[in-house]
């Protein structure tokens, strides 16, 4: 019914405006008594074979929803009810921010795809804070963080301590995201030092804590394999927890979107379908460096059940929706688990 009914009438909007539509709604029927419970009965499959357990963190099933949908951690209960083993907020800041100007949400219908260009718009990790002392819910949470616009690289440190200061006590795990390509010079903190300076200096943060938490670090889609090859050096020399690949991409190679309104739309990261088999590509390259214990998420072109597989049996150990679960429906996670399953 989604495909056939829903989707399309919602296409026919701004993506942005119907984000927050969506939101408003679900917020709103998620107050009705029942509501939720019938949401889980429709959409949610439980199996005890489909646990995972990853840095210390059992999960029920290994279908997460990825960062970016959810950043203000608005509806995390509403959300738990689709199915999702785990959901991951951000990407947070410590203060608050507008993001990039609007129009920054664009639709590639013919790709399956979507180009955003949001620049971590989001209320501030205070307010996130407050609504994660809320939640009434048992789901895995993962706290992506980064830094503001306007701090530059060299107090970056700063920003993402104070994300993480904020976020302890209320999330499962954290994910370093210096991978974003829409806010200015982020992806530097990816170069090799920078990267190992800050990777060092928050695993030094959660070390400190009574209980450590695990950290993660999420990459672009677009590193070269010698890039790789450093993430992955800095990965085992810091003691980071684990991996999560890919990121949108800024590639606009084989897109059956005319060029023109490609170039029309402009700046952004592309996500969805055309990022299907690169984020495999990197998925499997890693899993090859790390070893076969070594934790990797995986998030980019995960559009159907066989997506899935096929990036589970190149090496990851979880996966995150995002474009899928808005081309397919809510449908699409219990497809995967029942598809896990059935395999």
């Amino acid at each position: 019914m989604y495909k056939l009914l829903i989707r399309p009438i919602l296409f026919l909007f701004d993506p942005e405006k119907v984000h927050h539509f969506t939101f408003n709604i679900l917020r709103i029927k998620g107050s009705i008594p029942g509501f939720k419970s019938l949401v889980s009965l429709l959409f949610s499959y439980e199996n005890p074979k489909l646990e995972r357990t990853l840095f210390g963190i059992t999960f029920k099933n290994p279908v997460g929803l990825a960062a970016g949908f959810d950043k203000d951690a608005k509806l995390i209960d509403e959300l738990s009810t689709f199915g999702f083993g785990f959901i991951e907020i951000g990407t947070l800041t410590p203060k608050a921010q507008p993001g990039n100007d609007k129009p920054r949400l664009f639709r590639l219908p013919q790709d399956q795809a979507i180009i955003n260009r949001m620049g971590f718009n989001n209320g501030g990790v205070v307010e996130a804070v407050e609504r994660l002392k809320k939640r009434t819910s048992s789901v895995i949470v993962g706290g992506n963080i980064g830094k503001n616009k306007l701090t530059p690289n060299e107090n970056a440190f700063d920003d993402y301590a104070l994300c993480f200061e904020a976020l302890y006590e209320h999330v499962d795990y954290f994910v370093i995201n210096v991978s974003s390509p829409n806010t200015p010079g982020l992806r530097e903190l990816q170069e090799k030092e920078p990267l190992r300076k800050l990777l060092s200096y928050v695993k030094g943060l959660s070390e400190a804590k009574p209980l450590s938490k695990p950290i993660l670090l999420k990459i672009a889609p677009d590193l070269t394999t010698s890039q790789l090859d450093d993430v992955i050096e800095i990965l085992k020399e810091t003691k980071t927890d684990g991996i999560i690949a890919t990121n949108t991409t800024i590639s606009r190679e084989g897109l059956t979107t005319s060029s023109e309104a490609v170039q029309k739309i402009g700046a952004g990261g592309l996500s969805g379908k055309p990022l299907t088999k690169r984020s495999t590509e990197v998925i499997s390259y890693l899993r090859k460096q790390l070893g076969t214990s070594y934790p990797i998420i995986a998030v980019g072109g995960i559009m159907s059940p066989q997506d899935a597989l096929d990036k589970l049996n190149a090496g990851a150990d979880l996966i995150q929706l995002y474009t899928g679960f808005i081309y397919e429906g809510p449908s699409i996670v219990k497809r995967i688990n029942k598809a896990l399953i059935n395999q």
